[in-house]
């Protein structure tokens, strides 16, 4: 069992900055991958950003140059650092890693944080 903590969502005005965080605890060998997600109303759930557990990240076209996500291996966390927030990325941000679990450390097993809320105003 692994649980995923975020926090940092918050209300920002446009060109504002917030920096999400996400605690991974339980009974973890290895974190793999670590996502964020983000989803609106009626929106599908759109991948944000990934680091791998080396440290090489991806972004989603429309956040590239503005956001940048990073991780503490030693604290098992992950981030997620917004600039210039625009409100079209107002929405839910939902973090995902992969999990080895000690005991069955050749397996992968994925889990979700429940979100917290980003809200942009103009």
């Amino acid at each position: 069992q692994v649980q995923l903590v975020e926090s940092g969502g918050g209300l920002v005005q446009a060109g504002g900055s917030l920096r999400l965080s996400c605690a991974a605890s339980g009974n973890i060998f290895s974190v793999n991958d670590m996502r964020w997600y983000r989803q609106a109303p009626g929106k599908q759930r759109e991948l944000v950003a990934t680091v791998s557990s080396d440290g090489r990240t991806n972004y989603a076209d429309s956040v590239k140059g503005r956001f940048t996500i990073s991780r503490d291996n030693a604290k098992n966390m992950v981030y997620l650092q917004m600039n210039s927030l625009k409100p079209e990325d107002t929405a839910v941000y939902l973090c995902y890693a992969i999990v080895n679990h000690v005991g069955a450390s050749q397996l992968d097993y994925q889990y979700w944080g429940q979100g917290t809320q980003v809200t942009v105003s103009s």
